[in-house]
């Protein structure tokens, strides 16, 4: 056994009268005075296992009850702190996330729903190209997916058939032992996985499972894989296109996961047009489809959580509007929700006649984004934290300040800003706008270091308010050529900066000596 790393207990017994999904066996874990009871599963073929996530290093007992019974004692050796797999499950941290051994996690993530459904070759295609890109989260689905590009039937699906009907209580232990495969890989390689529970896109009758069997196949897939530690949930993929459930089952589903999880992963629930409630306790982060990045600060005010906007369209060339962004434009996305404190999830549609597209089925990366979001992760990861939101100007106001100021009234230092009073004579829905494009996307680490983002802004001059106390290094960041260029040195307070009077420049300045 060690720290943060799945444990495995096997046993041979009888096969399971009833159901398959839903067995009697259970495992108490105790270390110290800390004992933790989860639910094993069965395998098949007469196997049974239960699973074991240790979080703590120590020695444990453990006793087996159930269809099989067992007992004994392991030590759990501590996390090696230079193993990039010893770094624990991603909790949240504020608006942030941290891995349990402290370090920062930041996501950044890319789409492949269709991952685990494809030709073995075309997965092993798949895993060597993640082993090269920047991405460190995956999101893939459990269900396979019909929809345009995705017309291929999976060698294995996660239940048994009979008759036009999902047998939840009988797995399909084949796709299963496949799917875990796939995760233990992506464990390896450092990459977290965002794992899409429900979806829209069906021809085999997955999303009209009901709720009843639905719950028997959460029971069972979280017995199966709630001690793999790279793993978040996410309740669907767009669930308000869903009809056969209604916003009720995807609340109780939130809380059925969460109970049924001992170790807590982030969980979130994904929209197509309407935003789900992520005030809802059990959620633990903002899972958004849209492409509004800079709305990361009205987010955080909202639900006091970390944003990721999963979804802001794809790089690609296909028909659809959502597939056809320009490169640049997905990597303006990724730069201004970071410097708006938030996160941002690539994809990628490039047409192809073997429809093997990447947010689909994965293979090989096309784009140009990838390169430009690896430097972007480059110079985040040097940072000493995460970036807070902090604006400047206007812009640096939260729509939710600003109406509030319209409803109480502006205090008295506003009122001598008549850019301020003007805005608070808009409507509501003109105030989200105005502020949408006035917005500088900057952020901060304390005081140790300040990333601004100039967008499509051509400007030849830029300034920077820094601290007075201090010293500075300032760097102009071309993001698109991938360049960094040391242009003041020692520099506080208010400082220009000269730029090129091209678009998508960066400035970052951090402060002398100050620890990473």
């Amino acid at each position: 056994m060690r720290q943060y790393e799945t444990f495995e207990l096997t046993f041979l017994g009888e096969e399971p009268e009833g159901s398959h999904a839903q067995v009697d066996l259970k495992g108490r874990f105790t270390c110290g005075k800390e004992t933790k009871t989860v639910d094993g599963f069965y395998a098949g073929n007469g196997v049974y296992k239960v699973r074991f996530y240790p979080s703590e290093a120590g020695e444990y007992e453990w006793k087996v009850t159930g269809n099989v019974t067992g007992e004994g004692r392991e030590v759990c050796e501590a996390a090696d702190a230079d193993d990039g797999n010893g770094k624990g499950i991603v909790r949240v941290s504020g608006l942030h996330f941290r891995y349990e051994d402290g370090k920062w996690y930041r996501p950044f993530g890319t789409t492949i729903y269709a991952l685990v459904h494809q030709e073995k070759e075309l997965i092993d295609t798949t895993m060597e190209t993640l082993k090269t890109a920047p991405f460190n989260k995956v999101r893939f689905c459990v269900f396979p997916k019909h929809y345009d590009f995705n017309h291929n039937d999976p060698e294995f699906y996660p239940f048994e058939q009979t008759d036009g009907k999902w047998e939840v209580h009988k797995p399909v232990p084949a796709y299963w032992d496949a799917l875990e495969r796939r995760i233990k890989e992506l464990s390896d390689m450092g990459i977290e996985g965002d794992l899409i529970l429900f979806h829209p896109y069906d021809r085999w009758g997955f999303a009209g499972l009901g709720k009843e069997d639905s719950f028997v196949y959460l029971d069972y897939l979280l017995r199966r894989l709630s001690s793999m530690p790279n793993l978040w949930w996410s309740l669907a993929n767009e669930y308000d296109l869903m009809p056969d459930y209604k916003w009720e089952d995807w609340e109780d589903f939130g809380r059925f996961v969460a109970a049924h999880d001992p170790y807590g992963h982030c969980l979130s629930n994904h929209n197509c047009m309407a935003y789900w409630d992520f005030s809802q306790k059990e959620i633990t982060h903002c899972c958004i489809q849209d492409t509004n990045v800079n709305e990361v600060p009205e987010l955080q005010e909202r639900y006091g959580k970390p944003v990721v906007f999963d979804e802001c369209r794809y790089e690609g060339n296909i028909i659809h509007s959502w597939g056809n962004i320009s490169a640049k434009e997905m990597v303006r996305r990724f730069w201004t929700a970071v410097c708006c404190g938030g996160y941002c999830t690539h994809g990628e549609t490039f047409y192809s006649e073997d429809e093997v597209l990447w947010w689909a089925k994965g293979g090989t990366l096309k784009g140009e984004s990838p390169a430009r979001i690896a430097f972007l992760k480059e110079i985040v990861d040097e940072l000493p934290g995460p970036l807070e939101f902090l604006g400047e100007g206007i812009g640096k106001m939260t729509a939710g300040q600003l109406l509030s100021m319209k409803e109480n009234g502006a205090p008295p230092e506003m009122r001598q800003n008549f850019f301020a009073m003007a805005m608070l004579n808009l409507s509501k829905d003109r105030i989200r706008s105005f502020l949408s494009k006035e917005r500088a996307a900057l952020g901060h680490c304390g005081k140790e270091a300040y990333l601004k983002f100039m967008e499509r802004q051509c400007a030849v001059i830029t300034a920077l308010k820094l601290p007075d106390e201090g010293d500075y290094r300032i760097e102009v960041i071309d993001t698109w050529e991938m360049k960094r260029k040391t242009v003041k040195e020692n520099v506080r307070g208010r400082v220009e900066i000269e730029l090129p009077g091209k678009e998508d420049m960066a400035i970052l300045a951090v402060k002398t000596g100050s620890n990473k």
